[in-house]
């Protein structure tokens, strides 16, 4: 290995690293429950009141994530990196000075919702880049799983700051805290060279048999956002991502709430510290799975699980019920945010990867804005969880009944001979 290689392995690392610290920041939109716990204890906010500023958050986040998947692929990471980490720095400042929801939809939800999608559409697809295709999974779950992890430090941390200093201290602390790291850890982050070999070697090329011949090595095609979005599999794919994420992400907002609610527990921001553990690990996990049986399958199994999980729900009513049901939340939502994006990148390309996985992330948006929202109206006409539970898991089995009928793309591959034939598969 040349010098050179060894630096740009190291470089590679460092990408990967440096993409899981600044998801580590990110993520404190799971631990938004602490908060919203707080604003109905301390301000008398309503459940509905307390998901909208969640629910816009989620809704910015990924209509950001289109405009910032477009100028990753034309720019580079870090100009997206370093707006992210002072939008998020000045969201929670508004929110802080307000504290009511107006001021807390526009400084958490917008500003802070628009940092996200910013900072989120960077890490994940440049890492990418730098390993070998055929660990694509493992690569994306490990950066995306610094999102999902975040939420085990930032809820006690948020707790303790709330307790301590104050709801509006605790939005001027972490906003500060997330700043700074933010960019500190941008300077890292930057695409491979031109011609760069991914850290590992590449994965064998794919052979087919043309026209009933021998058998011939061919490249994959990488598809446009146009012609992506005209494919079946794009809108099957969306709508998958959109109900299974609404159900996890339900779970996300309320969890503190629901252990008050379900199991009479003041310890709420354990619960999403747990979950928030399961989210970790269930996008490690389920990439690392899915890189051996393959993405259709491992969505399939995820809803199903998914499914059981909300319909159990309705039963948690104790600690160690509670602490089960969060872990395979987390689990099961995690593993979206690893498989999506690498099911995106496997059926339509890398070339385009930003602004193709900004595009179907709109899903995750729609989900996290719809779900919620309809949560907290339930809970506040019934008074309970139930149905949200029930509405949840149904559409949860729809979006498996999709993953069965759903299959690759029948793309084309770029032939590597004399002729530079097409060839349809």
């Amino acid at each position: 290995m040349t010098e050179l290689q060894h630096q740009n392995n190291s470089q590679a690392y460092m990408v990967a690293v440096s993409g899981t610290v600044i998801n580590l920041c990110l993520g404190v939109l799971y631990a938004w429950s602490v908060f919203s716990k707080e604003l109905q204890d301390q301000l008398g906010m309503t459940a509905t009141e307390t998901s909208l500023p969640y629910s816009v958050a989620i809704a910015l986040f990924a209509f950001f994530m289109v405009p910032a998947g477009i100028m990753l692929d034309r720019l580079g990471p870090r100009l997206l990196l370093l707006l992210s980490g002072f939008l998020i720095g000045i969201g929670f400042v508004i929110a802080g000075l307000t504290l009511n929801v107006v001021g807390l939809v526009i400084g958490f939800g917008i500003v802070a919702g628009a940092a996200m999608g910013f900072g989120y559409a960077a890490p994940t697809p440049v890492a990418a880049k730098w390993f070998k295709p055929h660990l694509r999974g493992t690569i994306t779950g490990i950066v995306v799983s610094g999102y999902g992890l975040a939420a085990v430090y930032v809820s006690p941390l948020a707790d303790y700051l709330i307790q301590g200093f104050g709801v509006a201290n605790a939005f001027y602390y972490l906003g500060a805290f997330f700043t700074i790291l933010i960019v500190i850890a941008s300077m890292f982050m930057k695409s491979p060279p031109e011609g760069w070999k991914p850290v590992g070697g590449e994965p064998p090329k794919p052979k087919i048999k043309a026209n009933g011949e021998q058998e011939k090595e061919v490249v994959r095609k990488d598809y446009s956002p146009g012609e992506m979005m005209k494919t079946f599999q794009f809108w099957s794919l969306w709508v998958m991502y959109a109900f299974s994420a609404s159900a996890g992400l339900i779970i996300i907002g309320h969890v503190a709430k629901i252990a008050q609610t379900q199991g009479g527990l003041e310890t709420g921001f354990l619960f999403a510290a747990l979950l928030a553990i399961g989210n970790a690990g269930g996008r490690i996990v389920t990439g690392a799975v899915s890189d051996k049986i393959g993405r259709s399958a491992t969505l399939i199994l995820v809803f199903i699980l998914q499914a059981i999980n909300m319909f159990a729900f309705i039963t948690y009513t104790s600690g160690p019920m509670l602490t089960f049901g969060a872990i395979v939340t987390g689990a099961t939502y995690g593993a979206l945010l690893a498989l999506f994006p690498a099911t995106t990148w496997d059926w339509f390309g890398l070339k385009n990867s930003g602004t193709n996985y900004g595009l179907m992330f709109t899903a995750w948006g729609v989900g996290g804005l719809v779900g919620p929202l309809m949560a907290g109206r339930i809970i506040d006409a019934t008074g309970g969880y139930d149905m949200v539970y029930i509405v949840s898991a149904i559409l949860l089995l729809v979006a498996a009944g999709l993953g069965f009928i759903t299959k690759a793309p029948k793309v084309e591959y770029v032939e590597e001979d004399v002729d530079d034939k097409v060839a349809s598969l």
